[in-house]
């Protein structure tokens, strides 16, 4: 009967060209494989079937039914075919079995379809919706032949429905959103072919609804298609969505020049940050999934074209070069200016030999700012206009203190550099005895601060910059090496949820897949270096006036120390380059690249800050970067364990606060404290005396406002993070850096003005700039497009569209605005002070 069926099948259908013996061997053979499949079947039902009809039979253990099917495919146009089976009997003891046999290709599926969720969870489906996989054909038109075999091994009869669609809309086309419904026993896919001309194109798909999660895949034309959720990773590209998906597709990597866009509906939702069901009570227990169906939108839309990126390339470079070219133009104005006054005046008590052998000039500018900058600042009140006499009277007694000075410094000049220590000025008692009574006066001056040899200062703040190019280069290299790791691997397995882009606006080029947000760092860079260029600018400067024994270099100002501003400027530009290899492949796991150096700029610029009026007592390099390493470690703890580990969120507080009682004494006694032993004792000591004998307050009120200031935010930031505990602990660690930078530089503004002192025109400039840049930037911020404190699907909902070319979005201007405000903030460093240039230091006071 196997054998007539099949001959007569063949035979009516006339499959195609071929010997007789070809079919006859097909036939036994199909006979043979069906007897052995199905053990006792004893009898075999092949009918020709049609499509669009529903077929309502029974199949038991004693028959097997053949539906026979034919359709014509052309080569210019492509119709899925899809295959839906609903079965009707409950509580049937074996599963149907449905095989689908295809010219290229087999599909075989059970019902009831068991898939698995986590922990072995079994899912049943009872209606199963396939479409069939479609080969390409060579020839113009072409008749194919497919069979749905039906099989059980029940002996009891078991009723199913069966029909076999054309899917018209299988095709998708640009520009066009189409909508269906899946679900996860009714997987979805859909063709696409690269119109001429674009060679890469977004997929995006959306839903309405959050869950159930889902799977979108981009596979190659090829059988078999992987379209259930225990395969769906096999092969091509995939993330999860829940609302959002998106990935860009490029021609190059499809020979055929298309390409399936595969929707998988999720057995459960945990791998989109949904609820778990619950743990079955027995191993074998199946579990009702209930409704999982999704309506969903799938749209193809063309990628940006390489003139777009060639625009964004140069209107990135445009941005940051004109920085180089404003900052050009004010040193060739600055230079012509300096050249006009460069009329030099020697006072009338000072022979010209006298000048030779000093080898120092006055210029009649730099006398006259300094008296009335001294005068303006301290007493004088600008009301009546300078007098000869007056004039001449300052003229001579600069000119005293000028050949004091040179007395002073003549003698060292020349000295090694290495064969001075600074260990050489602190070793006798007599100088300790000195500096506790120098550091301890109620008013300190800058004087007071930096009485310590010049070259000694000099080498020890440059090791900063030495140490923090040692720094970045063992750094960096080991994270470009593993971010390349982490594109290779996103690459070759195609799993998308390793990296959280903002899908709708990320461009690959290359390798990279998203190259908009690497080259938007480029600013972290070319301002670092330019920054550095003007530091060095001002460095030669400097050290030119040192050579020709100039009395403001010598004797006025805030002493000229550029080791931490090279080492500024060198953090800035590895802060450019570690995040734009963070964004190569953006997750938690190496965040820690995209923060690391923005501690280590906000600690540079406080230590800068402090080094101002104090530099004889600042943090060393070597201390500065063992602190900064132990906040990295944290960072690193608490980006592992921290999320949700209450014992290390009290462990962390409490070093907190104790870190900053004990930086708060630091800086209140000037370091002239110890901490030992009998630290207890002292402090008793000092709350009797102070407190309860008598009521006395503070000595130095201003550092005590500030660190009390200071405790009150810190304190409430360990606090909060108790309380809170945040996920994205490397940010909660950075708001805590940036918010003591931005305290400490708000005192120092405050006491800078109420000491008398004056923000001259282009600092006050810079500040008001670079707080507009900062407020801007801060917005582009927290738009937040991605995030992977959740997970890759919830992530995606946040992505949006560029807002900029077509080529940036938000996150690309936090970078363009951000280098732009760090580079105005170390400006601010840099020239804030530039007013006390001609003021002694024994009246710039150390606050």
């Amino acid at each position: 009967m196997v054998l007539r069926g099949c001959w007569k099948s063949r035979h009516k259908s006339s499959c195609g060209p071929g010997p007789w013996w070809v079919l006859v061997w097909l036939c036994v053979t199909q006979s043979v494989w069906l007897s052995g499949a199905l053990g006792e079947t004893k009898n075999v039902v092949q009918k020709d079937a049609e499509f669009d009809l529903l077929y309502n039979d029974t199949v038991t253990s004693e028959n097997q039914t053949i539906y026979a099917f034919n359709h014509t495919i052309s080569r210019n146009k492509t119709e899925g075919v899809r295959v839906s089976v609903d079965v009707l009997s409950r509580g049937f003891e074996s599963p149907i079995l449905f095989v689908v046999r295809q010219k290229q290709a087999v599909l075989s599926f059970q019902i009831p379809l068991i898939l698995r969720g986590l922990y072995q969870r079994k899912y049943p489906y009872n209606h199963v919706g396939r479409t069939l996989c479609q080969p390409p054909t060579r020839a113009a038109s072409e008749t194919q032949y497919f069979f749905v075999d039906v099989s059980t091994l029940s002996s009891q009869g078991t009723n199913y429905q069966l029909r076999v669609s054309r899917v018209e809309s299988f095709t998708l086309h640009t520009d066009k959103k189409f909508s269906f419904t899946a679900s996860p026993s009714q997987p979805q896919y859909f063709k696409y072919v690269f119109p001429d001309g674009v060679d890469t194109v977004i997929v995006k798909v959306n839903s309405d609804m959050t869950f159930p999660c889902s799977v979108m895949s981009i596979q190659d034309i090829q059988c078999p298609v992987y379209d259930l959720d225990n395969n769906v990773a096999f092969i091509g590209m995939y993330q999860t969505m829940t609302k959002k998906g998106a990935i860009t597709v490029q021609r190059k990597d499809f020979p055929s020049n298309s390409f399936y866009v595969v929707v998988v509906v999720k057995t459960e939702d945990e791998a989109c940050g949904g609820p778990l069901r619950f743990y079955p009570l027995r191993p074998d227990e199946l579990i009702d999934a209930g409704n999982r169906s999704k309506v969903i939108d799938v749209i193809v839309t063309p990628a940006i074209k390489s003139e777009v990126y060639v625009m964004g390339m140069l209107f990135c470079l445009g941005i940051f070069l004109s920085f180089y070219l404003l900052t050009l133009l004010m040193a060739c104005v600055e230079n012509k200016r300096m050249k006009k006054r460069e009329v030099f005046q020697i006072p009338a008590d000072m022979s010209p030999a006298e000048t030779a052998d000093n080898g120092s000039t006055l210029s009649s500018e730099a006398i006259t700012d300094s008296v009335a900058s001294t005068d303006n600042n301290y007493g004088y009140n600008g009301q009546e206009p300078f007098k000869r006499r007056p004039i001449l009277n300052h003229l001579h007694h600069l000119a005293i203190r000028i050949e004091r000075s040179l007395d002073s410094v003549g003698r060292s000049r020349h000295e090694s550099l290495s064969s001075v220590e600074e260990d050489d000025y602190d070793t006798l008692d007599d100088i300790n005895s000195d500096k506790n009574i120098v550091r301890t006066k109620k008013f300190l001056y800058v004087s007071d601060l930096s009485r310590k040899d010049k070259r000694i200062l000099s080498k020890k703040y440059q090791i900063y910059f030495w140490n923090i190019a040692t720094i970045a280069v063992f750094y960096a290299l080991p994270v470009v090496q593993l971010v390349i790791t982490y594109q290779t691997v996103v690459n070759v397995t195609g799993n998308q949820d390793i990296c959280f882009y903002n899908f709708l606006c990320a461009h690959p080029l290359g390798a990279l897949s998203a190259f908009n947000n690497i080259l938007s760092n480029v600013g972290y860079v070319l301002l670092g270096l330019l920054f550095l260029l003007i530091v060095l600018k001002r460095d030669i400067v400097h050290q030119r006036a040192l050579c020709r024994n100039d009395l403001n270099a010598l004797e006025c100002g805030i002493p000229k120390h550029f080791g931490l501003y090279y080492a500024m400027g060198t953090a800035l530009m590895m802060e450019g380059l570690l995040s734009a290899c963070y964004h190569v492949c953006p997750n938690y796991t190496n965040f820690q690249f995209d923060t690391s150096f923005m501690y280590m700029i906000a600690g540079l610029c406080m230590l800068k800050l402090y080094q101002k009026r104090h530099p004889d007592i600042n943090a060393s390099a070597y201390t500065a970067y063992a602190c900064l390493a132990g906040v990295i470690f944290f960072s690193v703890l608490g980006v592992v364990f921290g999320k949700g580990n209450t014992v290390f969120w009290i462990v962390f507080s409490v070093i907190h606060i104790l870190a900053t009682m004990l930086l708060s004494t630091q800086l209140y006694y000037m370091g002239r404290w110890r901490l030992d032993s009998g630290i207890m004792r002292r402090m008793v000591y000092i709350i009797y005396t102070d407190c309860i004998r008598q009521c006395s307050g503070p000595m130095y009120i201003d550092r005590m406002v500030l660190l009390v200031m200071g405790n009150i935010i810190n304190w409430s930031l360990a606090a909060y993070g108790l309380i809170e505990r945040p996920n994205d602990f490397a940010s909660y660690l950075l708001a805590i850096a940036i918010c003591n930078l931005l305290l400490y530089f708000a005192f120092y503004i405050i006491m800078k003005l109420r000491s008398g002192e004056r923000i001259q025109c282009l600092p006050l400039v810079i500040i008001l700039f670079t707080a507009v840049v900062w407020g801007l930037a801060l917005y582009f911020f927290f738009q937040g497009l991605s995030t992977w404190q959740k997970t890759p699907a919830e992530s995606r909902e946040h992505n949006r569209d560029c807002i900029l070319l077509s080529f940036f979005d938000d996150h690309d201007i936090w970078h363009f605005l951000s280098s732009i405000a760090m580079f105005g903030s170390f400006l601010v460093l840099l020239t804030m002070d530039d007013d006390l240039d001609a003021v002694q230091r024994d009246k710039i006071f150390a606050f």
